[in-house]
């Protein structure tokens, strides 16, 4: 179930939670960190910054450009033997041991490793938020055990001409390969189906849903479902778009000046 205080925040415009992030080296791109870092910053204090692994191997070069500049502490842990992850054990330790200490709502786990989807539960287990970041490849069991997955694909910024673009200019001309579009990953069909679902399982005895109440509940069924992932900034551009699928309503809250957007499927759907 997704945490309350999650939903307060999503509903809300300033952030609540006070977040450790924790990045895995091994598995993470320093490409998207301006991207990572706003998202992180809509859900709240980023109170903690950690990165796990061995700055001293050639493929950690593009994150020591970046550590700096974004205060983010590194944690050095070197290959024991060739073929075994010690980042992993190194930075699930550090989890429990922030975890005990009691001084946080929420921990954002940077990785596309499954290896971190029994400490994405633990941390569940003990009513903490856990938000997930990693590229399409990651497995679908550790997506699951967060209470909200991004893709860090939507995270990159992009120009005219589709390719993506970074603000470290030094991060580019090192990791040229890690920027370009992955044009292997699968476009993603909307999945009209699920949605209409969701979406069914959220109404009211009038047959309309609060869009609020209606993004909550996607999250809860599938918590990498982003409507960015298929063009749209945020969820109520997504609907206002498919016409075709939802009928759109505004209204005035009670109480309030602001308007509020209900849904309800296409008669003709």
């Amino acid at each position: 179930m997704v945490s309350p205080r999650l939903i307060a925040k999503i509903e809300s415009e300033e952030p609540t939670l006070r977040l450790a992030v924790l990045i895995d080296a091994d598995n993470a791109q320093a490409a998207v960190i301006d991207g990572l870092l706003a998202e992180i910053a809509r859900y709240g204090e980023a109170t903690v910054k950690r990165i796990y692994g061995d700055f001293t191997a050639p493929t950690s070069a593009s994150w020591k450009k970046v550590l700096q500049t974004y205060a983010i502490k590194p944690i050095q842990q070197f290959a024991y033997t060739t073929g075994k992850n010690a980042t992993d054990s190194t930075m699930i330790i550090d989890a429990m041991d922030l975890l005990y200490t009691r001084n946080f709502d929420g921990f954002c786990l940077i990785t596309s490793d499954s290896d971190f989807t029994g400490l994405a539960v633990r941390l569940r287990e003990e009513g903490i938020t856990v938000l997930g970041f990693g590229e399409q490849k990651t497995p679908q069991a550790f997506r699951n055990a967060c209470h909200k997955f991004i893709f860090t694909e939507v995270l990159r910024p992009q120009i005219d001409n589709g390719k993506v673009e970074s603000k470290q200019t030094a991060i580019q001309n090192e990791s040229e390969a890690q920027h370009k579009p992955n044009t292997t990953t699968k476009p993603i069909k909307f999945p009209k189906k699920f949605v209409l679902k969701a979406l069914e399982q959220s109404t009211d005895d009038t047959g309309w849903a609060n869009l609020g109440t209606f993004g909550s509940y996607l999250t809860k069924l599938q918590p990498d479902f982003d409507s960015r992932l298929f063009g749209y900034k945020k969820l109520s551009d997504l609907v206002k778009d498919k016409r075709d699928i939802f009928d759109v309503e505004k209204r005035r809250s009670p109480g309030s000046e602001q308007n509020v957007l209900y849904i309800r499927a296409n008669q003709k759907v």
